[in-house]
């Protein structure tokens, strides 16, 4: 069972509350704020409420039966890409809005790497009446042209984060300073977990959801089994760290993958980005490393903490894989199963794919984050 963090927001040594003298008031308020809705029934049952009759809960778990039988592993997927808006996304974004609405904030101000997070913000803007603005890095608002439009349909502004890579990283760094300046009114909506305590112990919580439905759905699916490996993909995290909460007392083996080019765990020391020590890609003189990735929701130099935390002790291993075998794993479970991941979800996929004789005649459960509509532009240039 994950638990923690401890009363300093840290597990282990990762974690923290690193942020300007002027956010810590703001982040000692979220704190006392969630532990106070999290601890009350009313708005547990609000929520519970948002995510099966507006979010869609619970997501399903198909059995991957044509791509099973074609790589040798018996293959499911927890089917967070059939939540409204796409994505897991919503499910914390929904916690995140509604606790906001509970202390009186008016404003959402959120980042967005492939446009998930911003949509699912700029929905439940919509839904709370709320005044929204999602920051996106340039190079992320041109291969994410959909996204951005859809955030627009839904009465945010979207704007344009131009400084150093001009993607996830530095929207997180635009919305952050932006939350500095309007912290009265305005919730910062961070969309994975990551930055300062409290943010990633209730992201975590608010994904809790994933990880608790699919052990029940395994456990009904594979006559009182549960599937011997649980994998997703990693960028800061949120995603993996929900579905791993259901099984992190079990036996089941833990894998999150991260791409070859932003692979935190894998390539990264423990360092301090957007408020938190975590692991993260560093050159020798501190200074924070490019991410690269095909994907723009994974291309992030760092991770969460908690995952730092779950590979320093073991419970979890972190692997990488190539954008080329993302491409490749796009299209077979496309092909095989009729249905189109996000390129997110493509890196869980890819590793499976790769490790399939290792894997040989185990079960892996896959947490298929996000649907690939938002990448089938991206897609279409790579395969001419």
């Amino acid at each position: 069972m994950m638990n923690g963090p401890d009363e300093d927001g840290r597990f282990g040594e990762f974690g923290g509350t690193f942020v300007p003298e002027t956010l810590v008031p703001a982040c000692q308020e979220l704190e006392g704020a969630f532990r106070e809705a999290w601890a009350d029934p009313e708005f547990r049952n609000d929520l519970d409420g948002l995510l099966a009759d507006y979010a869609g809960r619970p997501s399903p778990v198909t059995v991957c039966s044509n791509l099973s039988a074609q790589i040798g592993v018996n293959v499911l997927l927890k089917r967070e890409d059939l939540n409204h808006t796409g994505s897991h996304k919503i499910n914390n974004v929904l916690g995140q809005a509604l606790l906001a609405k509970r202390m009186g904030k008016t404003h959402l101000v959120a980042e967005t790497g492939a446009g998930q997070h911003g949509v699912a913000t700029a929905t439940a803007a919509a839904l709370f009446d709320m005044e929204c603005i999602v920051y996106m890095g340039e190079v992320d608002i041109s291969r994410q042209e959909l996204n951005v439009f859809r955030m627009k349909l839904l009465g945010t502004e979207v704007r344009s984060a131009q400084s150093g890579s001009r993607t996830l990283k530095d929207a997180v760094n635009e919305a952050m300073r932006h939350w500095v300046s309007v912290v009265d009114s305005t919730h910062y909506c961070l969309g994975s977990a990551m930055g300062p305590h409290p943010y990633p112990w209730m992201v975590r919580e608010f994904h809790r959801v994933i990880g608790t439905e699919a052990r029940e759905q395994c456990l009904k699916l594979l006559d009182g089994r549960l599937p011997d490996v649980v994998t997703a993909c990693v960028g800061g995290g949120s995603n993996a760290i929900g579905i791993f909460s259901g099984f992190s007392d079990t036996a089941t083996e833990l894998v999150g993958v991260e791409p070859a080019g932003g692979a935190a765990v894998g390539r990264g020391v423990p360092g301090i980005v957007h408020g938190s020590l975590s692991y993260l890609m560093q050159d020798e003189w501190g200074q924070v490393l490019e991410a690269e990735s095909i994907s723009a929701g994974l291309d992030y130099p760092g991770v969460g903490p908690e995952h730092s935390y779950l590979a320093s002790t073991g419970r979890a291993s972190y692997v990488a894989v190539t954008d080329a075998e993302v491409v490749e794993a796009f299209q077979l479970l496309s092909r095989t199963e009729g249905i189109i991941p996000a390129l997110e979800s493509a890196h869980a996929i890819a590793w499976v794919i790769r490790a399939r004789e290792e894997l040989a005649g185990k079960t892996v459960l896959v947490n298929l984050s996000g649907r690939g509509d938002k990448d089938v532009a991206q897609m279409m240039d790579i395969l001419r």
